[in-house]
């Protein structure tokens, strides 16, 4: 990423660029542990929104779009499809392929997609990007101050009927 949200401060608007204030940086997660950070700060308490939050907000965001077929890379594709098998597993997870950084009042989003073949990548990206910004910032308050996209594959028409055909035949070694 080329700006951090820590410090995305200079000539900037809002009050963050007029206060000079600068918020710690928390790196890139993937994981929803993470502490989570200040997003609402009134005389009667503090509100905080766990960068887990964000990146579900942003997965399903970018999933809504017409034209992605999925999120992630090929190996959090191959564990999303190992933990969907599992009996009492999560099932698909909704921040594959979406990764943040959070800071106090801004974030950044990183995502990982496959589209559907035919789809004009540069609209979908487009669209994506304005789906994930405004579901971010309407549910959360955070400013999201950029969002990058990773096209990794194209999904080709009557892949997941052979995938699902192979699968479903059992491997037998006798008869």
């Amino acid at each position: 990423m080329t700006q951090s949200p820590s410090t995305a401060t200079s000539s900037g608007s809002g009050p963050e660029a007029s206060s000079g204030a600068t918020a710690p940086s928390t790196g890139r997660t993937g994981s929803p542990s993470t502490p989570a950070r200040l997003a609402d700060d009134t005389g009667q308490g503090k509100t905080t929104i766990a960068s887990g939050v964000v990146q579900k907000i942003a997965g399903i965001a970018a999933r809504d779009v017409s034209g992605v077929y999925s999120m992630g890379g090929g190996v959090s594709r191959a564990f999303g499809a190992i933990r969907e098998r599992i009996p009492g597993g999560s099932g698909t997870s909704q921040a594959a392929g979406v990764q943040v950084e959070v800071g106090e009042k801004q974030a950044a989003i990183d995502l990982d997609i496959i589209v559907e073949y035919g789809a004009g990548i540069v609209e979908l990206a487009r669209a994506v990007r304005r789906n994930v910004i405004a579901a971010v910032e309407q549910m959360t308050g955070l400013e999201v101050i950029e969002v990058n996209i990773a096209v990794n594959d194209i999904h080709m028409p009557g892949e997941d009927t052979a995938d699902e055909t192979a699968q479903s035949q059992p491997t037998t070694r006798v008869e």
